[in-house]
């Protein structure tokens, strides 16, 4: 199902077996130049019990294509639009508030799943609004540090479960990014989960169970959903 009524477009899969009123709900935040309609073919791979809402990110970039911000690749690395990045960022608690409200999920089971930019995306969120999100997956992303403009509170950050995949052969943000990741997390109290994975700048079917996995675990561990 399609929606236009909230502040982004986006996608709902109604949980396949509704384990209790108000299900968990996970976000999907696609990569720069895609759609909504990329991360939601994941969709019957992931836990059955979760309400699945994929994105449309507000920014175009031409005929179904959109990013969450502008970047450009050079020699020395990719450059951001950080103000558009920010502008973004600060979109997404809201639109978390009116999918809470909209499809009456649990507000205390929301988890995040983003790849590449919507990695970035999901990640920034998880740091600076942590008391908004149960989890999240990081699939092939970058730290967004230039985008951290409300800072981190480490406290609220405290066991937060966070899955952080990369590809070994990854062309687009090579897996230095994702070992970057992995050291800034290392320094926050995070539940953190790495792995890398003999893949280029994609999701693998290996990465996908694994997420998928880790997804159904961290329902069971962290929030009070009874199994399907």
């Amino acid at each position: 199902m399609r929606t236009n009524s909230l502040s982004l477009i986006h996608l709902v899969r109604e949980p396949v077996k509704a384990s209790q009123s108000e299900p968990p709900l996970l976000l999907l935040l696609h990569g720069v130049g895609s759609n909504e309609a990329d991360l939601f073919g994941l969709a019957p791979y992931l836990d059955e019990r979760f309400l699945i809402v994929s994105a449309r990110a507000p920014v175009s970039m031409g005929a179904g294509a959109y990013g969450w911000f502008n970047i450009d690749f050079n020699p020395q690395g990719p450059i951001a639009d950080v103000d558009q990045a920010q502008r973004s960022l600060r979109l997404l608690p809201g639109f978390i508030d009116e999918l809470i409200k909209t499809y009456m999920v649990n507000e205390a089971c929301v988890y995040l799943m983003g790849f590449s930019q919507g990695a970035m995306m999901s990640l920034a969120l998880a740091l600076t609004w942590p008391d908004k999100i149960a989890g999240a997956v990081v699939m092939s992303g970058s730290f967004p540090s230039q985008v951290l403009a409300r800072g981190v509170k480490q406290k609220a950050l405290e066991r937060l479960p966070l899955l952080v995949a990369h590809g070994v052969y990854d062309p687009v943000l090579p897996i230095e990014h994702g070992r970057a990741i992995r050291q800034a997390l290392e320094e926050l109290p995070v539940e953190l989960t790495y792995r890398e994975y003999p893949m280029g700048h994609e999701v693998n079917l290996d990465s996908l169970k694994d997420a998928s996995a880790w997804l159904s675990t961290s329902l069971d561990v962290h929030c009070t959903v009874n199994p399907g």
